[in-house]
């Protein structure tokens, strides 16, 4: 993760000695903008057509935006619009759930709109998946932006913004700084050639391209070939001393994001804001976070930080390029040691800090702070040299804090250790160390729901019937309300150094009749799941599913392994095609499935989530097994562990509460038009014989169940014949 933030055009990030002067773009820059904080004087501010109070009501505003789109107001979309609306006015967060078909984005994004204009303020809307972020900038704000122009006196704005490395780097492109191959292409002709070719693929299309978004070359090329022609925020010059500066892609996607009225970024990018002491988003006091069961694994993910044996040799080879070779050997040895101890350790989770592994930290940590005294300051003088200088820096610091916070994870007594350790080993990667908060509660609660008002929603949030489960991880109290302030001219209520911040839960359904279109079938009579892959009885039962509904048929399963071994025992059993996910890039094969309703497709975890096909081709989904997480992974076994120490129930708190997540959104996948019917099948007899299976059928929308398996054959064999 990123140590520091993006140097966007703003002169508060950057760090001037008494000899620096602003550019003038950037002085003029500062002179529009006002003081910091001062939402009323955004930079490049557009002219509100309409003074605020002349500005039409929310109801009127969404019967508008509704109507553009050709749909039709829903009760759901109604209540949930008209409470985001009140938690943007009281400060009071929210979290809501709203089922597929309750039209969401429209419910967030109108009183979104309206408060951004009225108050000449932004509001940043972030989403954990690209095809959402996809969805909200290519189509809907823009048919937003044209129906509310009048009613608004003018469009509203809109810009999406990602983290630094998503964009090229010109000053790279332009030999502003070494490329890079990674140690496996120094031997290989044939990576290196490929290699070649991707780079020499970039290079054209830089050219070409308007925005510099790594999302818009299509078909896209390898981490490895991106990395050497973008950089992160930490090995960025800076507008003001780049070379190319003035014409920098990323720069342009800030500036159009800071004279916004809306904002649209992911969870990362979130995350890293509030890690962060710089800004990364533009000023803003509202945060909408569609996809918020995602939050709290995306705002992890960016407080992870790894160290490996080929990270450390890339950087003693950019140290080698700016500072006295004998200063860098000594990086690159340290590099070797911890590449041995690497290579003999297996994966796990560490409770102590093993004697080799922390000897070779430490030289780790020691080499690379010398490395980073030998670099010193920047050399204005030299933009060439402070480009490389610049990288070997950025990715030395990154090896020595996470040195340094690696060796640290082992301070405190088990108990009130803040960090998980683990050691790595992933296929086709040199073995890691890896160092991950066990919580991110405190963090979101302090740097987030601290500090600006948030709407949480997603079609799952109320866990096993209660929003509290998922508030415990983002550090929320138990649901508490805001009292109304009537005396205060925002009608927030005043600050208070009782209790945690207030927040409300608000579910408001699903616009379709799940027990009227759906069966949710448990398959009691089945043995439990076991470790070898799938059972004779489970294969007997899939194909006998399969068969009754014609194909039509999404499997997810819990590993790739059980996938497969389906996918190949059912091709020998059915007259129907079967797809298994791997065979060909995801997006080609959910595409086939859904041109094809004869065809079924089987994968595991990005189809629980990522998978959206209405109509007949989907009517069957399948789930070979609870999908709670696996029992040596580092950080759910550390986290149960967690809670435990503290009389929780440990697995219920963190591995039912993935499952229920999991099985929730699987369910999800099959009811996607008002038209829909089918069935969501579950194999594993847990759901229904297991103490906390309660929980888990709470978690899902309300089907109508059975546990008879002629019951649910013979409701397939009718569907598919009606189809």
């Amino acid at each position: 993760m990123p140590g520091s933030v993006p140097q966007w055009s703003d002169p508060d990030v950057f760090e001037l000695d008494e000899t620096d002067e602003l550019p003038p773009e950037i002085a003029a820059d500062l002179a529009l903008k006002g003081a910091p904080g001062d939402k009323k004087r955004r930079r490049d501010e557009p002219i509100t057509a309409k003074p605020p109070e002349q500005i039409p009501d929310l109801a009127t505003l969404l019967g508008i935006a509704v109507g553009s789109v050709g749909g039709s107001e829903r009760e759901g979309q109604s209540r949930m619009a008209a409470a985001v609306e009140h938690s943007i006015g009281s400060g009071e967060h929210l979290a809501v759930q709203a089922g597929t078909g309750t039209g969401k984005s429209l419910a967030y994004l109108v009183p979104a709109i309206r408060h951004a204009v009225v108050e000449a303020t932004t509001v940043v809307i972030s989403t954990a998946t690209i095809a959402l972020q996809r969805q909200l900038v290519d189509r809907d704000l823009p048919r937003l932006s044209k129906a509310l122009a009048e009613a608004l006196g003018r469009p509203p704005t809109f810009a999406i913004l990602k983290g630094r490395r998503n964009y090229l780097c010109l000053n790279r492109i332009h030999g502003g700084a070494p490329e890079e191959p990674e140690e496996g292409a120094l031997f290989d002709p044939f990576a290196a050639s490929a290699l070649e070719r991707q780079i020499k693929r970039i290079r054209e299309w830089s050219t070409e391209t308007d925005t510099g978004d790594r999302d818009e070359l299509v078909p896209g090329v390898t981490d490895q070939a991106w990395r050497q022609l973008s950089v992160t925020a930490k090995e960025c010059l800076g507008v003001h001393r780049c070379p190319i500066g003035t014409d920098c892609f990323a720069e342009r996607a800030r500036g159009e994001a800071g004279r916004a009225d809306v904002v649209v970024t992911n969870h990362a990018l979130l995350a890293i804001d509030a890690l962060d002491d710089r800004p990364v988003l533009p000023e803003h006091d509202v945060v909408m976070i569609d996809e918020a069961h995602d939050l709290v694994d995306r705002v992890t993910s960016a407080a992870t930080g790894e160290l490996s044996a080929n990270q450390a040799k890339l950087a003693a080879r950019r140290c080698g390029r700016a500072i006295d070779q004998s200063i860098a050997d000594r990086l690159d040895e340290a590099a070797e040691g911890i590449e041995l101890v690497l290579q003999d350790a297996r994966p796990q989770r560490l409770e102590e800090m093993p004697q080799a592994l922390g000897g070779s930290l430490t030289a780790l940590r020691d080499a690379s702070a010398a490395c980073m005294t030998a670099l010193g300051p920047e050399r204005k003088e030299d933009p060439e040299g402070s480009s490389a200088r610049k990288l070997a820096l950025a990715l030395t610091e990154e090896l020595h804090d996470n040195a340094v916070r690696l060796l640290d994870a082992f301070d405190e007594p088990e108990g009130q250790r803040r960090d998980v350790v683990w050691i790595s080993s992933e296929p086709n990667r040199p073995p890691t160390v890896k160092v991950a908060p066990l919580g991110v509660g405190g963090l979101l609660r302090e740097r987030l729901f601290g500090q600006r008002t948030t709407v949480l929603t997603s079609a799952t949030l109320a866990l096993g019937g209660s929003f509290d489960t998922l508030a415990r991880q983002w550090g929320l109290p138990p649901e508490r309300k805001a009292a109304p302030a009537a005396d205060m001219a925002s009608g927030k209520e005043p600050p208070s150094d009782t209790g945690g911040p207030k927040w409300t839960g608000l579910d408001v359904g699903s616009p379709f009749e799940h027990q009227r279109s759906g069966i949710l079938y448990i398959a009691r009579h089945l043995p439990q799941p076991g470790r070898d892959g799938l059972p004779p009885e489970y294969l007997d039962e899939l194909t006998e599913l399969v068969e009754s509904a014609g194909g039509r048929t999404l499997g997810l399963f819990s590993s790739m392994r059980a996938a497969r071994q389906a996918a190949e025992e059912l091709r020998e059993r059915l007259k129907t095609p079967v797809l298994c996910q791997g065979e060909d890039n995801t997006a080609q094969l959910v595409g086939k499935f859904a041109a094809d309703p004869e065809t079924s497709l089987f994968g595991t975890l990005s189809l629980w989530q990522g998978v959206d096909v209405p109509g007949e081709s989907l009517q069957l989904v399948i789930m070979d097994r609870i999908p709670f997480p696996r029992p040596d992974d580092p950080l759910a076994s550390a986290r149960q562990k967690a809670v435990s120490a503290h009389g929780g129930n440990g697995f219920l708190t963190v591995a039912g509460t993935h499952a229920a997540l999991l099985l929730a959104q699987g369910a999800g996948r099959l009811l996607r038009s008002s038209n829909d019917r089918g069935v969501i099948a579950v194999l594993d007899p847990r759901l229904a014989t297991a103490r906390y299976g309660g929980f888990l059928r709470a978690s899902l929308p309300p089907f109508w169940t059975t546990y008879d398996p002629q019951v649910v054959r013979g409701a397939l064999t009718r569907l598919n014949a009606a189809t």
